[in-house]
């Protein structure tokens, strides 16, 4: 089934986080992997026109944190004179496509990678709208 849904996402402190409510509707098949399970979950058995309030624990929305995604890379590994910020996103090669990392320490001549989502380790409250069932 697809369907079109309207959502608001806060973290446990209330801190919205993504919101589809000032542009246009989340569509996706229910049950394809498009979305977090948690997420798809929420949707199932909405009426159009119906919504709910969701918690989705860290394992059914971006998974646990994983230390084994943190690495301390040397900067001689990167071009030379690549500037580097606490904060920054960086794209690199990966066995399954590009991966994106977030630069999380810079000491010395090492630079720290976090690969983990954003998101991993973190429970999510959900605001989900129905708002149209596009195909079943």
């Amino acid at each position: 089934m697809i369907v079109r849904v309207h959502y608001t996402g806060r973290l446990d402190d209330g801190t919205v986080f993504d919101s589809s409510r000032d542009r246009d509707p989340l569509e996706f098949t229910v049950g394809s992997g498009q979305v977090i399970a948690g997420f798809d979950e929420a949707v199932a058995g909405l009426a159009v026109g119906e919504s709910r309030t969701v918690r989705i624990p860290a394992a059914k929305a971006y998974g646990h944190r994983r230390p084994e995604m943190v690495a301390m890379v040397d900067r001689n590994r990167f071009p030379a004179g690549m500037e580097f910020a606490v904060g920054n996103k960086l794209q690199l090669p990966g066995d399954a496509g590009l991966l994106i990392v977030t630069v999380t320490d810079i000491s010395g001549e090492t630079v720290t990678l976090d690969a983990n989502h954003e998101l991993a380790g973190k429970d999510l409250t959900f605001d989900v709208e129905l708002v149209e069932i596009v195909s079943n």
